[in-house]
């Protein structure tokens, strides 16, 4: 997008998706995004730890998976710039979580500087678990999480491990429950675990007109008329998921060709 300001550093990139732009513009945040190679694409360790079990694993079925979509499906040197990335995390987790808090406090004062607030979304590509088990030092303290560390600075991301919404989140990080009826248990487990913590659902649709209708349809429903008994909204007119109302379908459709090819049930008919 011409004219667009842009952030890059090593771990987060900001200015140059799309959705978040129109977000930004609109709601005057700005969102950086960490991309990483997801599941076991890099080798190593699984970074989307429901990704079989939710029909979008890449190194499986090439299912419904975002790394296929976007400038990513066009340009192959993008997935190994991810794949590079993702090593340097899976070899030094600690080296790693240094690099991303000098990344943030620059992406800090990007955004003063041109007036927005900073977001971050860790997990564009990924499902790593970054509440738990990723300490990190800035200014010479300790904090537990990447989002204690930055309270100024709203975290937010999708996430197919539905176990982490029952847990105590920091304050400043939403996530949003990934649906997919490619597995029965993990469609219900996702939809047990919303009624449980009210905890909105993201779901794919097969089109934007198919999105579109069931959009206006649930504005004029009520109770168990509705999809999933929620009212659905467009959630591709912001990306800013922690600005949206509690209890609600966040509804999103195919992009990428996997994701339009997809047949597993991951992308909803």
């Amino acid at each position: 997008m011409p004219g667009t300001p842009v952030f890059k550093s090593p771990t987060i990139l900001a200015g140059l998706n799309a959705k978040t732009i129109k977000g930004d513009k609109r709601e005057e945040y700005a969102t950086a995004i960490m991309y990483l190679a997801p599941a076991k694409m890099a080798g190593g360790a699984n970074l989307c730890a429901m990704a079989r079990e939710a029909g979008c694993d890449p190194t499986h079925d090439n299912g419904g998976c975002l790394v296929n979509s976007g400038q990513a499906q066009v340009f192959s040197s993008i997935n190994r710039a991810r794949i590079s990335k993702t090593q340097r995390y899976l070899a030094n987790r600690a080296e790693f979580m240094a690099e991303l808090v000098r990344d943030v406090q620059r992406f800090i004062k990007w955004c003063a500087k041109h007036g927005v607030k900073p977001a971050v979304r860790l997990n564009g590509t990924s499902d790593i678990q970054w509440e738990v088990a990723h300490p990190c030092d800035k200014d010479g303290e300790r904090f537990t999480s990447i989002m204690e560390a930055f309270p100024e600075v709203q975290f937010y991301d999708y996430t197919k491990v539905y176990k982490r919404v029952y847990r105590q989140l920091p304050s400043n990080y939403q996530l949003v429950l990934s649906y997919s009826g490619a597995n029965q248990r993990y469609a219900d487990a996702v939809i047990g675990a919303a009624k449980d913590t009210g905890a909105n659902v993201a779901v794919v649709f097969r089109s934007k007109g198919l999105r579109d209708s069931i959009v206006g349809l649930s504005e004029h429903l009520e109770g168990q008329e509705r999809f999933m008994n929620r009212a659905v909204i467009d959630g591709d007119q912001t990306d800013l998921r922690f600005l949206d109302p509690q209890g609600v379908i966040v509804g999103l459709y195919a992009k990428g060709r996997a994701a339009k090819a997809d047949t597993s049930g991951f992308v909803v008919d």
